[in-house]
């Protein structure tokens, strides 16, 4: 049995990761943490009696193997430390930390022995769109990147449209042509991750949707795909709970276990 912490445990995907871990006979939730979890009613947040809430993060004690955590960023670093410090591994799927706050991690987990992963997606058809992408760039170095997301993401452009770009550029085995496009309005072009393009789109009705554009002599490829609802998430991070234990170092993206 899995014992299982979750960090943002009142929010859309964090009770996403509540009905998993319930409906998964291997895994046993035992905490959550989240602001103002002393105040609620656990029977609102469907859970059991036995699970212990806590509403700061200096006042966690838990026997949990694996924290997952679907929080912000600034709160996801403090917390994924605190887990990596106290031999819990943890399963992020918060986007938006910095490179430098990977970076912390990722040695902090090396030190201490405890593997972990950070996954900009846990949607299978969105690490699948990065593998294949990365597999085009390598014949098609002309790529730009769309993200679509709900009006409610704070973050843009998303975590796996910057993993998207970096996996493009790395595969390029030519450089991409050169634009004569001059942009009369600011940002019409996107914004630049090593030289790939990028545009965030956030609008009502939408969820998590990529494509990636490949444009070449006389052709181009589309690669797209699209989460409609965020239980599509909820295989991703079922897959990683088991595997992070069996890991002793921090990885970045869901592929590195697929």
């Amino acid at each position: 049995m899995i014992k299982v912490i979750v960090a943002g445990f009142m929010g859309s995907m964090g009770q996403k990761t509540v009905e998993m871990i319930k409906q998964t006979d291997d895994f046993q939730l035992v905490a959550g943490l989240g602001p103002h979890a002393q105040e609620i009613d656990k029977s609102e947040y469907h859970l059991a009696d036995d699970v212990q809430v806590f509403d700061q993060l200096n006042k966690v004690e838990t026997d949990a193997d694996v924290w997952v955590d679907f929080t912000l960023p600034n709160s996801a670093f403090e917390n994924v430390k605190f887990a990596i410090e106290h031999g819990i591994h943890p399963v992020v799927g918060t986007s938006g930390m910095s490179d430098a706050h990977l970076t912390e991690l990722t040695q902090l987990a090396a030190e201490k022995h405890v593997g972990g992963l950070i996954a900009p997606n846990f949607g299978l058809s969105a690490v699948l769109l990065m593998k294949f992408a990365q597999e085009a760039a390598k014949y098609f170095p002309d790529a730009e990147v769309i993200e679509m997301h709900h009006e409610d993401k704070l973050d843009a452009p998303s975590g796996t449209a910057i993993s998207t770009a970096k996996m493009i550029a790395e595969a390029r085995e030519q450089n991409p042509s050169a634009s004569k496009t001059e942009a009369t309005i600011d940002g019409a072009r996107g914004g630049d991750v090593e030289g790939v393009p990028v545009h965030s789109v956030r609008l009502p009705g939408y969820v998590a949707h990529e494509q990636v554009l490949f444009g070449g002599s006389g052709e181009a490829l589309t690669i797209r795909q699209d989460s409609f609802d965020r239980s599509s998430f909820m295989s991703g991070v079922k897959i990683a709970i088991p595997a992070v234990i069996k890991e002793t170092s921090l990885m970045i993206g869901l592929e590195n276990i697929l």
